[in-house]
């Protein structure tokens, strides 16, 4: 057996024990709400050649899809009601909060059916989180994103006292949204759904979130409540939960088997090979989002994500000089967005081109859209974003 394999089954085993220590990264309390981007009186957006000038994203209705101007990012939180972006596969269902349920079922010594009065009782954590949506791309210039305060209650503790069987290595979750699949000629109704392995659902970050930002959370956003796994795609953090099945082979629904699938072509032991990879943890990457001007000073601004690997820094090159550091804003926490900004001195008049890149503890850097491997789907866009304007 594998030092690696040791782990896992130590970790199983001290799981189903209940006695690993709940480090986490949660936090009790609330969060103030930070103004870090907000334009001063003097101030001018300097706009960008590579955005149309009346850009903005389609109007927020409920089963659409919504994203935002990145350029109007004024906040470290992003405002539920017009900002954190929203997609919905299956539409949106209206659910009420009195007689909602959520049932842990499967492979448990002890099947739960829960209320949301139950759920609100069990120990309340928050956590900063922000992530964007797989199909996050520069066509809208990385609107599907966002960054919020969530509160609930932590998953790990609910399995532990559901208590998980062995061999039960497959944890899915089912929302209240339901659409209707054609799968081999054969039309069948199925709700959304995503599923986690064992080692992953016990992460300790994991919670069932129903807060956002101090508030109840929204029905755009999964009320009464979701999923919340920090440093993943959207895709993972299930909205209007209402089952968490425990089973004990792989889960393979529409939104994970067959959508949501990233196809590349790479290297493999030295053969070129097309992959189908799984959208899951987030990719590094950086975007910048605005350019204003302030007496000889242009402010660049823009956000970094990843998958909440510490960041070692991220950087600004503007045409061909040198990469030059950009300053994280304060506030920033393991798995939240970081908002980030480069005062460019005494810009010389014309058109310029202007990119970030970001890069971690680990020594892994953004990659150039050149240095990503051939990609047909549209699933994962983390290459730099280079922006053109010009200066008057």
């Amino acid at each position: 057996m594998s030092e690696q394999d040791n782990d896992q089954k130590n970790q199983r085993r001290d799981f189903l024990k209940g006695s690993v220590a709940m480090g986490g990264f949660a936090m009790s309390g609330s969060a103030a709400f930070l103004s870090q981007t907000a334009m001063a009186q003097d101030e001018v957006l300097v706009p960008f050649t590579d955005m149309p000038p009346d850009f903005k994203g389609p109007p927020k209705q409920a089963g659409g899809v919504f994203f935002q101007n990145t350029q109007l990012i004024e906040d470290f939180y992003s405002r539920n009601e017009d900002q954190f972006y929203v997609v919905q596969h299956y539409g949106q269902p209206e659910l009420n909060a009195n007689r909602h349920r959520v049932r842990v079922t499967g492979m448990v010594d002890n099947p739960l059916n829960l209320s949301m009065a139950d759920i609100r009782r069990r120990p309340k954590v928050e956590i900063v989180a922000g992530f964007e949506c797989g199909g996050n791309q520069q066509g809208i210039y990385h609107g599907l994103v966002g960054n919020a305060l969530w509160g609930g209650c932590r998953l790990r503790d609910l399995l532990q006292d559901a208590g998980i069987q062995y061999g039960g290595s497959e944890v899915v979750f089912y929302g209240a949204d339901r659409g209707t699949e054609t799968i081999r000629d054969t039309e069948v109704e199925q709700s959304f759904g995503r599923g986690l392995n064992f080692n992953e659902a016990i992460q300790d970050d994991i919670i069932l979130a129903y807060e956002m930002n101090g508030e109840p959370l929204p029905g755009a956003h999964g009320f009464p409540i979701r999923l919340l796994v920090p440093g993943w795609y959207g895709v993972t953090n299930v909205k209007w939960l209402e089952q968490i099945h425990v089973q004990d082979r792989r889960f393979s629904g529409r939104f994970q088997a067959r959508d949501y699938v990233t196809l590349s072509r790479r290297d493999v032991g030295g053969v070129e090979r097309w992959e189908e990879r799984l959208v899951t943890k987030i990719r590094l990457k950086s975007a910048i989002t605005r350019v204003t001007r302030t007496g000889n000073t242009h402010n660049i601004m823009g956000f970094a994500l990843n998958d909440g690997t510490p960041l070692r820094a991220v950087e600004v090159k503007i045409d061909n000089g040198p990469w030059q550091p950009a300053e994280i804003q304060p506030g920033a926490t393991r798995y939240s967005w970081k908002l980030f900004k480069f005062a460019w001195e005494n810009a010389a008049p014309g058109e310029h081109e202007i990119v970030s890149r970001v890069i971690d503890v680990n020594g892994q850097i953004q990659a150039t859209p050149e240095e990503l491997p051939e990609k047909i789907s549209r699933w994962e866009n983390p290459g730099q974003f280079t922006r053109t304007l010009t200066i008057s």
